[in-house]
Formats: C-alpha cells, structure tokens, sequence
C-alpha cells in the first residue's frame, strides 16, 4: 500500500508482467534466506480473504527485489569486528569546558585522541574509528538541520572529520532514535531521519551509533530499518550501529509498524530510498502475521548492535555483561559474522575499575566473543602496562580473524573455571580459560580431548600473553593451567601435524 499511495516511488515500472514469473522471479532474488522463506509463506496466505490483494503483495516483492542492497545492509563495511576509540565511558557528558578544558566533549579532546591514535601505534594495529558519543549537539539550524555545539566545536563536525581523515583514522558520531539523545540534546525523529543520514553523509562521517532513548517499540521498529536505508541512499559508506536490541530486552527485537506511505513522497528523487521504504512494509506485514523474531533480519539492518545494558567502570558491570552473553549464546552466536556484530559494550582498561587480572580478562573475553574493540580511556595518560594489554599483537589477530566466528562457553566447572572457545582460520583456535575465583591462584587440569579436539591432529598453542609456546598437545595430553583469581590463560591453539603424516 505504501507504495502505491505515494506516486514517486516509481510503481509504475512494475507494468503488467506475468504475475507468476515475476513473484518466483523476485522471491529468488531476495539476499537474506529468512526473508525468502516468509515471502513464500506470504504467498500462501495471499488469497481473497486477505486484506491486501494478491496483485499488491506482487508489487511489493517486486520492489523488494529491486532494492534489495539498499534494504540489506550489505554495505561491505565491518567484515572485521570494529577497533577504535569511544568517548562515552571515560567522558561522559562533560560539558564544562571552564572547569574541566582538557577532559570535556569538545574538539580539543578528540583532536588530541585523534593525535594519540595516530602517533602511539593504535591506528597501525587496527584502533581507526574516532568515535564521538552523546553531548555534541548544539541544536538545530533553521532548516532543521542538526549544528554542533559552536562553543565546544567552533570548526564544526566536517572539520573534525577532515583531521581524523588526514591522520589515517575515520570519525564515528552519535545520535538517538527519538525526541532527545539520553542526555535531553535533539534526537532525530522519524520525521528527520533521512535528513540526519544526508547531514552526515555531506560532514563525511565514517560510522553513525544510533542510540533508542525517548523512542517507542513502535518508533524504532520504523525508525532503525529506515535509517540502514537512508544512509545507503546517501551514498557514502557510514557503519550504522545501532541500540535496538538493548531497548527491546536485549533478544531480537520485534518489528511492529509499518512506514507511513506519504513520507516517501517529498523525496521524488530517492527512488531506492522509496523502494527500501516499501520492502520495509513487506518485511513487516510479515513479520507481524508470523510473529517472526530473529537477528537475521537486525543483521540486514545493523552492522553491529548494542544488546545490553550500559558497561560502567567496574568488575560486577563486565561480569553481568558476560554472563547475559553466555545465557543467550544460543541465539547469539550464531548470528555474529562479517558486517554483523554483537556488541557488549566498551573495553574499561586503562580506568578505574578492573584489576590487572581483570583488564586482562575482558581483553581475552570480548576477542574471544569477536566483539568490537572500543576503548575508552584517556589515551593521553593510560599507563604502559594497560597499552600493553590493549596493544598485545597475537590478541588483535585472534579478535580480527577473518571467518568472524563468534566464540561461545563450552565448559563451567565446579571449580569455577570456565572454558571459552572460538574457532578461528587454518584450523586455528583460541582458548580461554577463566577463573571466577576470588581467593588464590587455581591448578586447572585439563586434555584437548575434554574440548573435543581432534584425536588424530598433534598441536601447539602459544599463550596469548606471555608468548609461551606448549608443543606437542595430543588430544590426551593432560595439561595444567595456572589461573590467577578474576584472571585468564588464553591460547592461540594451531595443528602443526597430523598423526600418521610425516612432519616436513
């Protein structure tokens, strides 16, 4: 009905076609496999006692066809877990540039990261994205369009862009799906939404975090799927994260309205976005008959996804965070890949809050969970022993692995120590071995056979972080190792044989 009501999406290039052909035509077509399903599931249900006729669903899956990469967020960005830099955690909302001129949200702090990012190795290890969170907002110009603070970015957000660019580096910014951001500064209605993307299409902004305070289900049910498509249609490349998990619960949220049809019609030129718009009402008519729930359709419109609460600076905060993962790993895991990420928040090293044995520990566990590496700390002052962490070589290789699997639980022990394993390219794996102890250092005994290893492969595993090489693990080779209380041993577990072959 969308698009039919709204003149400008041009419907009338459907023609009359042989409806049978072009329905099978436009079903195969489609790029996600769930998407498919339910079309066809649609067509059975598509008969005179439905309200939307026959012929209707036909124009629409039609277009859905057409405008499949403008719907799907198959942007080719993010086919790595994302590394960069993120204001939140360590800064906060502080906007007291009188008081506090170093530390508050302004152009100097990210210019003087940007500078850190640059110079001190992160960039060349993969830590690109300078990401701005809330508190930037200024207002809105007289034409709607969202301004800066003037006082605390006098050079504007293009200007900012432009330094990160010339440092090698891309600028990542914020805003909310609703009347304010979380902090009470303009949010971008649903009415703005594609007037936002185009604003920081034409600032060049490398990624947009989308955040859903202020915003209803309905809203975001609307608003997240139109802006994946309003970015695409502006043209530039933006990585588009987005928070529409985390106010649904934290699984997979419900889809529930459809896009009002009119608004397609002032934007007569943004055929593609049109037609976004209307496989969106497809996808949802669907979805609301079926009560279909699943993160294979977030992952068509997110690159990656914020599932749950906020991370603060402490140790109970990381190990909530953990624990919701491994409850959920089931529904998870599965759905994490290239250009799709689950997200459990900032890494906390270099703060207040964790230990040694702890920064460890969240460095070992978000890569082993291919989470994106998000610092936010003060690059300017983080000690060597923290950089050292965050800048360990053989850790950066495991968490940007290329296939993206996400790593899962596989063993909780009475002991309190966990097992962790994701699977990696050649062959590879990586191990860790967690300790929830709190009172001394534990003797964990252990075999590759008690973690399903192939019987028939001899390996070798270095450890993550001291460099240790172990040679020679048979599947029944007992090992023991030594597990600091809140800490980690993490391995990078690789076949140097297989038994029964000569070794080169």
């Amino acid at each position: 009905n969308a698009v039919d009501e709204s003149g400008d999406c041009g419907c009338s290039l459907l023609g009359r076609q042989n409806q049978a052909a072009a329905l099978i035509a436009a079903e195969e077509s489609l790029p996600n496999p769930d998407i498919r399903k339910l079309v066809k599931a649609e067509q059975i249900w598509s008969g005179p006692e439905t309200a939307q006729p026959r012929a209707m669903l036909l124009k629409t899956v039609l277009m859905l066809a057409l405008v499949a990469q403008v719907l799907v967020l198959e942007n080719g960005l993010l086919r790595k877990p994302p590394m960069g830099w993120l204001a939140w955690e360590r800064f906060r909302c502080n906007i007291d540039c009188d008081e506090d001129p170093k530390n508050c949200i302004s152009e100097r702090l990210f210019m003087e990261m940007a500078d850190r990012l640059a110079q001190d190795g992160w960039r060349d290890l993969g830590y690109v994205y300078l990401n701005i969170d809330d508190c930037w907002i200024g207002g809105r110009d007289a034409k709607g369009n969202l301004v800066p603070d003037r006082k605390r970015f006098p050079h504007g957000i293009a200007f900012l862009a432009d330094y990160a660019h010339s440092l090698g580096l891309k600028l990542g910014i914020y805003e909310d799906l609703g009347n304010f951001t979380c902090m009470g500064y303009p949010g971008t209605t649903l009415d703005k939404v594609v007037q936002d993307a185009q604003t920081f299409a034409e600032w060049k902004v490398d990624m947009l975090k989308l955040d859903g305070c202020y915003s209803s289900p309905d809203e975001r049910a609307e608003g997240y799927p139109k802006m994946a498509a309003a970015l695409n249609a502006t043209g530039r490349p933006i990585a588009f994260s987005c928070s529409w998990p985390a106010y649904e619960g934290g699984l997979p949220p419900k889809v529930s309205q459809s896009p009002h049809p009119q608004e397609c019609s002032p934007y007569p030129g943004l055929l593609a976005f049109c037609a976004a718009r209307a496989a969106v009402v497809l996808v949802t008519h669907v979805l609301i008959r079926r009560r279909v729930v699943n993160y294979t359709l977030l992952a068509d419109i997110c690159n990656l996804w914020r599932n749950f609460d906020d991370i603060q600076d402490s140790w109970r905060s990381v190990l909530s965070i953990l624990d919701w993962f491994v409850i959920h790993q089931d529904v998870l895991q599965p759905v994490a890949g290239p250009g799709h990420w689950n997200d459990p928040d900032m890494l906390l090293i270099g703060n207040f809050g964790l230990s040694f044995e702890q920064a460890r520990a969240q460095m070992a566990l978000w890569t082993v969970l291919a989470a994106p590496l998000f610092m936010s700390t003060d690059l300017r002052t983080i000690s060597a022993q923290d950089i050292d962490i965050l800048q360990n070589p053989l850790m950066i290789k495991i968490n940007q692995d290329p296939l993206g699997i996400q790593g899962r639980r596989i063993l909780r022990e009475k002991s309190h120590v966990e097992v962790y394993l994701r699977p990696l390219a050649s062959e590879a794996s990586a191990i860790v071995f967690f300790s929830r102890r709190t009172d001394m250092p534990y003797h964990y005994h252990s075999s590759l056979a008690r973690l399903n290893f192939s019987s028939s492969v001899v390996y070798e595993a270095q450890d993550v972080y001291t460099g240790d090489i172990i040679s020679g693990l048979q599947d029944k080779t007992n090992f023991t190792v030594i597990i600091n209380p809140s800490g980690v041993v993490m391995w990078y577990l690789y076949p140097i044989r297989k038994l029964g072959i000569p070794q080169q």
